[in-house]
């Protein structure tokens, strides 16, 4: 493939995975383990979004030696290593965006 239509492959790619996730925002009366687990996905796809570029220049290992099926399988990787640092504590982004989305709560609720 060329650049154009790899992109274009990535693209379609990040479209298909974000298009089952819900919305952030949250909603009136959610409770505060509610809120932590929205803020805790938001950190585990976030941190996943930083580690793809450190993995996107990776040469393929033997036996499977590359191509398209294995580019998906690395972006997948990398994602679940973006859910386990957040279980494993994360980078702190949990906390202040939980702090946000109480102060949207309450500020919906007034």
């Amino acid at each position: 493939m060329n650049g154009i239509s790899d992109t274009s492959f990535s693209m379609q790619a990040q479209n298909a995975m974000f298009a089952g996730t819900r919305d952030m925002t949250p909603a009136k009366g959610q409770s505060i383990d509610q809120l932590r687990k929205v803020a805790e996905e938001f950190e585990a796809v976030f941190i996943g979004q930083m580690l793809q570029p450190l993995f996107a220049n990776l040469g393929a290992e033997e036996p499977f030696s590359g191509g398209e099926s294995e580019k998906m399988w690395r972006t997948m990787q990398v994602d679940e290593y973006g859910k386990a640092i957040t279980r494993a504590g994360g980078i702190g982004l949990t906390d202040t965006v939980l702090k946000e989305m109480i102060k949207l709560q309450e500020s919906q609720l007034s």
